[in-house]
């Protein structure tokens, strides 16, 4: 995109009673980012020079959740409707004199270069007062008109309540979304008034005002999907998935049964990764090239080195940094923990607040004893140390490099490298005493 000035207004005043939360609509999430976040991040990485969030109804939440995030809020105290929540961003772009982009926070799939050809075709055209943003649903309903002149601008915009029955037969809709250039919108505002079925002033009314006409440009039909209850918000998370999981193909990840597979909004994955099904991705999670994950995997808070293999049924938390060719296999948990190159946690174990040494081996149903009730300890293991089947390593622990711990040990006391460390109770065995048993406790049950 040309390197043009503009704005962001994203509107976020309304509850969403619809919802039936007591969490803001916007702050609910579409792949585990709210909603409100993928539009400010997306207008951030086109370049907007500022960013203006208004808030009405459970403003705090909203306010906490962009904290840290370069935007400013704006309040709408009454909702009076979008024309005049748009007013109330008039302070926070007092000086701007660029284009401003209007955005709705429920309706978070609007792409960036969509957004970018708004702001380019009215950079182009100076006679236009503003491009709106249409769609056509296959469903055109409740949603507004845009009915276009034969020379291709805008003849007239109308809600679909106060539209009449030639005005509905129009399939190009309008996503309530539109570029207006800064000086001229909040004027045009001032001038918009609330004579129409709800009673409210509605931003596309500036389009109908005297003077210059305004244009057009048309969305993916599904970039218009708005969130009004938890049935729409799971449309939307649909949506969603099934684009990055085509985005993933496409860019040379194997999906076995992509629909099974869920992605986080921050998933970076590599070249050359295989994906079995029913795996699903959290937030903050990075693969690298080759990288085999097998069904049933639940991975948040990653960062899986080249040629790893995980699962199935693993579980990676938030920490887990595993190397080049490491492998966690089955039932195997690994949080805060680094696992070197080549190191393998097979089995039935947690690894919890660990460095786990290059070449490593974690026996089966080993566990790092991380917690006393009130702290977190680290364990260390050395590069090619070996943890029998059934270890409990007491942190803080240390195991040398090439150390060797035999299976069943509880291991409290460092273990020097290249070591053999056992710590198990004697085993006793008393010969016929088995026989004995069963005589006495058959007699006894034969008296019973």
């Amino acid at each position: 995109m040309a390197q043009l000035p503009f704005a962001a207004i994203i509107l976020a005043a309304g509850q969403g009673t619809r919802m039936k939360s007591s969490t803001h609509k916007v702050l609910h999430p579409v792949a585990g980012k709210p909603m409100l976040h993928h539009l400010i991040d997306r207008v951030a990485e086109l370049g907007a020079e500022r960013i203006v969030v208004v808030v009405g109804a459970l403003s705090e939440q909203v306010e906490a959740s962009v904290a840290g995030m370069g935007v400013t809020i704006a309040h709408q105290a009454e909702q009076l409707g979008t024309g005049h929540a748009v007013a109330q961003a008039e302070q926070a772009l007092a000086g701007f004199e660029g284009i401003v982009l209007i955005l709705y926070g429920d309706v978070p799939l609007v792409q960036a270069d969509t957004m970018a050809r708004m702001i380019e075709a009215l950079d182009a055209n100076p006679a236009l007062r503003a491009i709106v943003l249409g769609f056509r649903p296959d469903a055109p309903g409740a949603y507004g008109r845009v009915i276009a002149a034969p020379d291709g601008l805008i003849e007239k915009m109308v809600e679909a309540k106060d539209a009449n029955p030639e005005e509905l037969e129009v399939r190009m809709c309008n996503t309530g979304m539109m570029a207006v250039r800064a000086p001229e919108m909040f004027d045009l505002l001032r001038q918009i008034g609330n004579d129409n079925a709800a009673g409210e002033y509605y931003l596309p009314d500036i389009v109908m005002l005297p003077g210059r006409r305004s244009g057009f440009t048309e969305a993916e039909p599904w970039e218009a999907m708005g969130v009004n209850n938890r049935v729409e918000l799971a449309a939307v998370e649909k949506t969603w998935q099934a684009d990055r999981r085509w985005r993933a193909q496409v860019e040379g990840v194997t999906l076995t049964d992509p629909d099974s597979v869920f992605f986080a909004a921050d998933t970076v994955l590599g070249r050359d990764v295989t994906i079995g099904p029913n795996v699903v991705f959290g937030l903050g999670v990075t693969v690298a090239d080759n990288v085999t994950i097998h069904s049933f995997s639940h991975i948040a808070g990653a960062t899986i080195g080249e040629g790893a293999e995980i699962g199935p049924f693993a579980r990676l938390r938030p920490g887990a940094v595993l190397g080049a060719k490491a492998k966690v296999g089955n039932f195997v948990e690994i949080k805060q923990a680094v696992l070197g190159a080549g190191a393998k946690a097979n089995h039935l174990s947690y690894i919890g607040d660990a460095d786990v040494g290059a070449g490593a081996n974690i026996g089966a149903g080993t566990i790092t004893c991380n917690y006393d009730g009130f702290f977190k300890y680290r364990t260390q293991i050395g590069a090619g140390a070996f943890i029998g089947s059934n270890t409990a390593l007491v942190a803080p622990v240390s195991i040398g490099a090439g150390a060797l711990i035999g299976a069943g040990s509880v291991i409290t006391r460092d273990v020097a490298a290249d070591a053999v460390a056992v710590a198990r109770g004697e085993q006793l065995e008393k010969p016929g005493r088995a026989a004995k048993f069963r005589e006495v406790m058959a007699a006894r049950k034969k008296k019973s």
